[in-house]
């Protein structure tokens, strides 16, 4: 996710989750080739397995990024073609790449010659005015073609014109039906379901019918959803970190990271929805909130003392 999943976010959901595939966030090829590549792309070791997920429409360009984030160590690199933001759409790639088969059918052939890991993409079901039922599966032949055999598909089409990014998220609706019938009539592909999807039992559910689940925004806005999934999907009966655990770990790397001179808002902005759901969340996001941007490498600490006072005073 654009300014959600960076290598602060990752370290984090890494953490509750062993065995969860995580993903980068979208990084421009122009940012991959051109940019800070420690900050921009690097990662610790500890992530893996992760995937770089690219955005672009130049197959040179796509191609040289690829090998770049090969080169640093992603084990997958993902093509996104389903983004609706207005940045991407201002740069002609995301989402209305899905108007473009062809095109990406390039882009993925370029990108697939110069690595040996996957490379995988990520689409709606069709933009604006595209009638699915056509749009989908002759995208995906199209791009198979080139070369590509995993799909992550948001089982929503993008409204370009008329929606908002956010609105793109939830107004459109879901059809899961559509995607499950694209796996079943071509079963040689992986297919993996995203869009919609809040909890790890909905996902062991779909998983009935698809290659793989993505939980997105549900994950980084619940992170502690992602504990059941060694035990649930993966089978791994290791007991897990408690949120305080977590916590606890999260606050050395926070220090570390100080030392470095990563400002502590960088990576307390992801942690805010640690303790969803649970006694004295809203003292915990508040407190985070109120004191992430005054440079206190030890406020973890503090947030979980203040969090236990609460709990304990409300007892």
């Amino acid at each position: 996710m654009m300014d959600g999943t960076d290598r602060h976010c990752r370290y984090f959901h890494r953490l509750i989750s062993k065995h969860a595939r995580l993903y980068s966030e979208m990084i421009t090829a122009d940012a991959a080739i051109h940019g800070d590549r420690e900050y921009l792309l690097g990662f610790d070791e500890s992530e893996q397995s992760v995937a770089l997920q690219l955005g672009g429409s130049d197959p040179a360009k796509l191609s040289e990024a690829a090998r770049i984030g090969e080169g640093v160590g992603y084990d997958e690199i993902n093509l996104n073609v389903g983004c609706p933001s207005d940045r991407v759409q201002s740069g002609a790639f995301g989402a209305c790449l899905m108007k473009e088969p062809t095109l990406v059918a390039d882009c993925v052939a370029a990108m697939h010659s110069a690595v040996d890991v996957p490379v995988t993409v990520k689409c709606r079901i069709g933009v604006d005015d595209q009638d699915p039922e056509e749009s989908l599966f002759g995208f995906v032949d199209r791009v198979t073609a080139a070369g590509c055999d995993i799909f992550i598909v948001h089982a929503r089409k993008a409204w370009l014109d008329g929606l908002s990014p956010k609105e793109n998220r939830t107004l459109p609706p879901l059809d899961y039906d559509l995607v499950a019938r694209l796996k079943r009539e071509r079963p040689g592909l992986s297919i993996i379901l995203n869009g919609g999807i809040e909890t790890v039992r909905d996902a062991q559910i779909h998983l009935g019918e698809f290659d793989g689940v993505m939980l997105g925004r549900a994950a980084y806005g619940q992170p502690y959803i992602l504990n059941a999934v060694d035990r649930d999907l993966f089978e791994d009966d290791t007991p897990a970190r408690t949120r305080e655990q977590v916590v606890e770990a999260m606050s050395e790397y926070l220090k570390q990271q100080f030392e470095r001179g990563v400002r502590p808002h960088s990576i307390i902005r992801h942690m805010i929805g640690l303790y969803h759901g649970e006694r004295g969340a809203r003292g915990w996001r508040r407190y985070l909130t109120e004191n992430a941007r005054h440079g206190d490498p030890a406020i973890l600490d503090r947030a979980a003392d203040e969090l236990q006072l609460a709990i304990c005073t409300a007892a």
